[in-house]
């Protein structure tokens, strides 16, 4: 289970990271890779959309499905199946989420390591030096925890996507993956800040293992921006990961030497 007081404070902190973000000027850090990432989502939305309705369709003619119903002509079975329809697409866009994010979050390592360590540096009023050495390290570390967490999430949303065919109980797996997904992407966002620390993979997970809300929370408001088109799309990404920042930073977390 997860704390709801964790999950509200991570939320909170897309307030702080709002302000944070207009006081220091950092606009042209949000809005450049923004525009990319909305102009790469809307194309896989329209595809990912187009291709699950013809899955859904290959599997209803795979069992005779379809010709069961229309020879039944039972409007409530219809509508039955309309929704179980409506839930496997979901599913399936979340599943496009999820696979989209992951190689977003691989491609903007670089960028969001470094908007994790601007905000730090300016909330402790110094300089981080900059290394390269060390910005490498970060987004390797980014994209081995990205291709782990996908492992992970794959796994969990196959089962959920098998789940969502089955009436009444497939109702609930679009919240159920929702809140897979959440997780998922707020511990990416979270371990920038873990990092630059010198935590070793273990120890982050073991922490975000006792704190899910604070990642379920982080996750949330990105998912919820995502239902926000264009200006959702374009600030979401960034303000995730500044929002953990903060948030962590707060949280006076140890530098492990």
């Amino acid at each position: 289970m997860f704390s709801l007081r964790e999950v509200l404070g991570a939320v909170q902190s897309y307030g702080k990271a709002h302000q944070f973000i207009s006081r220091h000027r950092l606009w042209k850090w949000i809005i450049i890779p923004g525009i990319i990432y909305c102009i790469l989502f809307v194309t896989g939305i329209y595809f990912v959309w187009q291709y699950s309705g013809v899955f859904i369709d290959y599997v209803l003619n795979l069992f005779t499905l379809k010709t069961w119903i229309e020879e039944l002509q039972n409007g409530w079975v219809n509508f039955l199946f309309l929704l179980v329809g409506f839930a496997v697409r979901m599913v399936f866009l979340l599943m496009y989420f999820s696979f989209f994010k992951y190689l977003f979050l691989i491609i903007g390592s670089p960028l969001f390591a470094y908007l994790s360590e601007k905000t730090e540096a300016i909330m402790q009023n110094k300089d981080f030096p900059f290394s390269f050495s060390q910005l490498l390290k970060d987004v390797v570390r980014g994209v081995r925890l990205s291709f782990r967490n996908l492992l992970y999430q794959t796994v969990f949303m196959l089962i959920i996507a098998i789940l969502a065919f089955i009436p009444i109980l497939g109702w609930l797996t679009p919240l159920i993956a929702l809140l897979v997904e959440c997780y998922y992407f707020g511990f990416s966002m979270m371990d920038y800040s873990f990092e630059r620390r010198r935590w070793t993979m273990g120890q982050s997970i073991t922490y975000i293992g006792q704190h899910k809300g604070m990642a379920i929370g982080n996750g949330v408001v990105f998912y919820l921006g995502m239902f926000i088109p264009v200006a959702g799309w374009i600030l979401a990404p960034c303000y995730a990961v500044i929002a953990a920042t903060i948030h962590l930073q707060q949280q006076k977390l140890p530098d492990v030497r």
